[in-house]
């Protein structure tokens, strides 16, 4: 099978952020500032990444706008003919860098909110005062034309809330709301019990946004991703692993999708070290999981194969502990009963005490305070 070209390219310019979230799919262990690429280094993976192909890039974190090159890093990307998304929390943004940001080309900016209400906003993020921070930086994007896309991650704790998370992307000046639910990857695994929603209240939030849609049709595009613990068939991660897109760590290290460095069997090339065609061509993780030669029973023989690529290698690792294993999300796999127990057992508990997200690894207050050391 041909290998294509990438269409869109995951810069994740740095680890650090002034918020907590307790879904956070970042790594456990965070890449330090010391360790960071630098502005020369980025401008030359964007022009790489041009070369080889990707017309569009996520310019994400962490928080990126803790990057004091950000500017020079946004202006290099459009130089270089890259479409610019900036993906930011909006709780370090300023009226006066919006507006530069948009003067040296930056196409469009998704603006992350934890809620509808200020207080659990600030609660589930980990930082008091957040939430008014992001709807002032709403107002700033507004006035610059920029394109924003309001990015609400959903869970038990706020599916509540559904319809005024709605109505609050649209007062913000919103085109499109993306609506997603917790992905338990990273962080949010420890917090899968407190997280989880009930298939009722799934199926009712489900219903909701069809509904919303349909009243909203020309004013808000809403997006929606469903939990996968809840469905029957995998996604097709990335778009299928190493097929479109690829994820440049705050370190250059390579990865076909956010969380591949949750495997330990797989080896990263660097862009530090190696040219970004060869490491998408040949490099080891990318070919490891590449295409459906890799893919054990059920998957080989399921006529779907190439439509969800086996779905998420980082899932089958975390549940199973083997990378190669079926996704068991999808209910023919052997370990379909481990979803199955998951949701069970969030259900069951109801937990109501998370662990908030921390730069060292381990778990950090159980109510927000101050932001994270960002420096670190």
């Amino acid at each position: 099978m041909t290998t294509p070209a990438p269409l869109g390219l995951l810069a994740e310019l740095t680890h650090r952020c002034p918020q907590s979230c307790v879904y956070c799919s970042n790594p456990i262990d965070l890449t330090r500032k010391s360790s960071e690429l630098s502005t020369e280094e980025w401008m030359g993976v964007f022009q790489q990444a041009v070369d080889l192909g990707v017309v569009h890039v996520h310019l994400s974190g962490g928080e990126p706008t803790v990057r004091n090159d950000l500017v020079q890093l946004v202006e290099a990307a459009r130089e270089a003919g890259l479409y610019t998304n900036l993906i930011t929390s909006g709780t370090l943004l300023s009226e006066e860098g919006v507006h530069t940001l948009s003067e040296v080309g930056l196409d469009h900016i998704q603006l992350s909110i934890e809620d509808s209400d200020p207080g659990l906003a600030d609660h589930i993020g980990g930082l008091s005062g957040a939430h008014l921070r992001k709807l002032t930086a709403a107002s700033w994007i507004r006035d610059t034309g920029l394109r924003l896309t309001v990015n609400a991650v959903v869970h038990r704790q706020n599916l509540h809330h559904l319809d005024d998370i709605i109505d609050l992307a649209l007062s913000m000046g919103a085109d499109r709301l993306e609506i997603a639910h917790a992905q338990y990857q990273g962080w949010a695994l420890k917090n899968r019990d407190v997280l989880m929603p009930t298939r009722a209240q799934l199926d009712e939030a489900t219903q909701r946004v069809e509904t919303r849609r349909e009243q909203l049709r020309g004013n808000l595009k809403i997006d929606y991703v469903v939990s996968d613990y809840h469905g029957i068939r995998p996604k097709a991660c990335m778009g299928g692993w190493g097929r479109q897109f690829f994820v440049v760590a705050p370190d250059g290290r390579v990865l076909p999708c956010h969380g591949a460095d949750s495997i330990p069997e797989l080896c990263f090339d660097n862009v530090r070290d190696t040219a970004l065609d060869e490491i998408w061509f040949h490099g080891q993780a990318f070919e490891r999981f590449r295409g459906t030669d890799w893919m054990p029973e059920p998957c080989q023989s399921c006529p779907e194969k190439t439509k969800d690529w086996g779905g998420c290698r980082c899932q089958a690792f975390a549940l199973t502990g083997n990378a190669e294993n079926t996704d068991p999300v999808c209910d023919l796999s052997p370990n379909h009963h481990l979803v199955e127990s998951a949701v069970e057992r969030a259900v069951a508990e109801q937990g109501q005490s998370w662990e908030y997200r921390s730069f060292g690894g381990q778990s950090s207050s159980l109510h927000p305070t101050a932001s994270q050391d960002i420096e670190e």
